[in-house]
Order: C-alpha cells, then sequence, then structure tokens
C-alpha cells in the first residue's frame, strides 16, 4: 500500500507538471513505476495512463484542438508506435533501462538543437515528425521533449499548443496499448494499475492548467531539462546498480 501511495502521489505531481509544459508525466514518472513494478510491467502501465494524461489535457482545452495537425501527425505516427512497441516486448528488461535512461539523457542537448533552428513547420513536416516520433515513442515511451518544439514550430501556442499536442500523443498511445493487448504485454493487474495510475493523472492535469499562464518559457526549458536529466540518471541507476 505504501507503494501504491507514493506512485499515486508521484502521478499526481507528474499530472500537474504535464498539465502546466505540455509533457513531462511520462518522464517523472516511469523511473518510479520501473522501481516499484519492474520494467517490462511499467512500460505498459505508463502507456494506459499516458493515454488517460493526454485525454484529461484534450478535455481541459477542447476547444482550441488543431484537427489538421493532429490529423497529419497521426497518420504516420500511429503505425510508427505500434512498430516501435512491437520492437520494445522483443527487448530484455535491461536493455530496456539503460535505453531509456540514454534517451532522456540525449534528449536535452537535441532540443535545445532543435529550438536554435526556429524553422516554421508545415502539415508535411507535422507527418514526417510523427512517423519519426510516433516510433520512438512505441519504443522508449517518453518523447515529449522531441513532439513539443514540432508543434511550437508550426505556430501554436498555450492552450491550442497543449490540446493539439496532447490529442495527438492520444491517438499515439491508443496504438502502443493496442499492440501491447494484441502481444499479450496487458494482463488484467497491468490494466488495472495503469487505470489508477492514469487517474492520478488526470487529476493532476486539470490542477495544472490554473499555472499555465504563470510559467516563462525559459522556466519551461529549465524544468524540462531538469526533468530529463534526473529521470535518465534514475534510470540508469536502476539498471547498472
Amino acid at each position: 500500500m505504501a507503494a501504491y501511495a507514493f506512485v499515486l502521489l508521484a502521478g499526481f505531481a507528474a499530472g500537474c507538471l504535464s498539465g502546466v509544459i505540455g509533457t513531462g508525466s511520462s518522464i517523472m514518472l516511469l523511473p518510479v513505476l520501473v522501481h516499484a513494478f519492474g520494467p517490462k510491467q511499467a512500460v505498459p502501465i505508463m502507456a494506459i495512463a499516458a493515454v488517460m494524461a493526454n485525454l484529461s489535457r484534450v478535455l481541459a482545452w477542447w476547444r482550441v484542438v488543431d484537427w489538421k495537425a493532429v490529423a497529419a501527425y497521426t497518420v504516420t505516427g500511429v503505425p510508427a508506435a505500434a512498430l516501435g512497441a512491437r520492437t520494445l516486448l522483443a527487448l530484455p528488461p535491461h536493455v530496456i533501462e539503460i535505453a531509456l535512461g540514454i534517451f532522456f539523457l540525449a534528449m536535452v542537448p537535441v532540443r535545445h538543437m532543435l529550438a536554435r533552428l526556429q524553422w516554421k513547420a508545415r502539415l508535411w513536416h507535422l507527418a514526417v515528425a510523427g512517423a519519426f516520433i510516433g516510433f520512438l515513442t512505441g519504443l522508449v515511451l517518453s518523447t515529449g521533449p522531441l513532439s513539443v518544439p514540432v508543434f511550437l514550430s508550426y505556430g501554436l501556442l498555450k492552450g491550442a499548443f497543449l490540446a493539439t499536442e496532447a490529442a495527438s500523443s492520444l491517438f499515439i498511445y491508443l496504438s502502443k496499448v493496442v499492440t501491447f493487448h494484441e502481444f499479450g504485454a496487458l494482463p488484467a493487474e497491468v490494466l488495472l494499475q495503469g487505470l489508477i495510475v492514469g487517474a492520478s493523472l488526470m487529476a493532476g492535469t486539470f490542477a495544472g492548467k490554473a499555472l499555465v499562464l504563470r510559467m516563462s518559457a525559459a522556466a519551461h526549458g529549465h524544468v524540462l531539462d531538469g526533468l530529463l536529466l534526473c529521470s535518465g540518471l534514475a534510470l540508469l541507476w536502476t539498471a547498472l546498480g
């Protein structure tokens, strides 16, 4: 029970964070789930929870979703995520932990590189990004720091950005969850755990909505980099310890 209480508390905090900056719930919560349930079980649990977290962001900002951007991103991202998830299921747990940790750490310089480019994305750019990021999402679960600059470059801001990125991620994660189910990686216990964790994320997301307009872009970047560094190091510590 103590472990569940800690996971739910971490889920609420992660939901608040993602509700403010548009990403970060998986990055923050995944190391906690890996510690509590192990990497093979943590990934499908987080996938279910991520579906619920993104759904809550869509509901919170429903009126400003850019559905053209969502369609362009997900038409390639959904099948790519299924392929990535199938690849993930073939990997041993030790490799998953190391891959996740390295990926989180690598996203810090990659995120800054994309921000420096300052290019204006079009719909076909979203489709290309959807295929690439969708596969990575299927494989390593959390790619929010990569999808965030893509949608910002398309010209989306504040609520429109949060809603559109969340709607796109919702379809990507649904593809991943369906793939897990088809290959027997979603037993009833994992499904229930995912729903419980997802409920805490949803509660945190709605709580974080009120803070959206108060955070500067610089503060957002610092929080995101710190989260990536801490989560990446925590996963590597678990894998190598």
